[in-house]
């Protein structure tokens, strides 16, 4: 149980997908100008998550029962992009406001490479069915953290008065990083509470 918790931390604070490992950028930039959209967004990315964890880890074990394991990126995508698709038919029918509020980054999931990044890492730190899934959930959570704290930072930037030479992408870029270096300060804190 300490090492599921473990997991969970690692997923939401100390391994970020966003801000530690730089998974998951474009939609990280593109969709936090707005709580409701980076919340929108990390919602489908969470769902897409676990889903994809839950419809890989079986097929992985039969790829690797028959020596396929190097068609498992592609296999994976295959997955994701299926997923994927699915979560923008229940948008567009149920959630048309946050489908349209989305737009572009909503079929970019499939190409996100946080998603992906956690179903391999599953498959590369060799973790049981639990243990891949409470990984997923801490990843989506992380990146549902990273999107709604950095949506905050963005909000409280449109008061401010920048210099013209950094508008636009050049302060998004360095707001960004100082959002991905207050996380180092969670650094110590699993091997801290004794959870590994």
């Amino acid at each position: 149980m300490k090492y599921l918790i473990a997991l969970l931390v690692m997923g939401l604070l100390t391994n970020n997908f966003v801000l530690s490992k730089f998974y998951g950028i474009c939609p990280f930039l593109g969709v936090s100008k707005k709580l409701n959209t980076a919340v929108g967004m990390s919602a489908a990315v969470i769902f897409v998550m676990l889903m994809s964890t839950a419809a890989t880890y079986p097929i992985n074990q039969l790829l690797i029962k028959n020596d396929l394991e190097y068609l498992q990126t592609v296999i994976f995508i295959l997955v994701i992009a299926a997923l994927v698709q699915m979560v923008e038919i229940v948008l567009k029918k149920f959630m048309k406001p946050l489908y349209n509020a989305l737009g572009i980054y909503l079929p970019l999931i499939t190409t996100n490479c946080a998603v992906l990044g956690v179903v391999l890492l599953n498959v590369d730190e060799g973790y049981t069915f639990v243990q891949s899934m409470v990984n997923s959930l801490g990843a989506g959570l992380g990146f549902m953290l990273a999107m709604v704290l950095f949506a905050g930072v963005r909000k409280k930037m449109e008061n401010c008065d920048v210099p013209e030479f950094l508008k636009g992408l050049p302060i998004t870029l360095v707001a960004a990083s100082l959002v991905s270096l207050s996380f180092l300060g969670f650094g110590g804190i699993v091997e801290g509470m004794g959870l590994i």
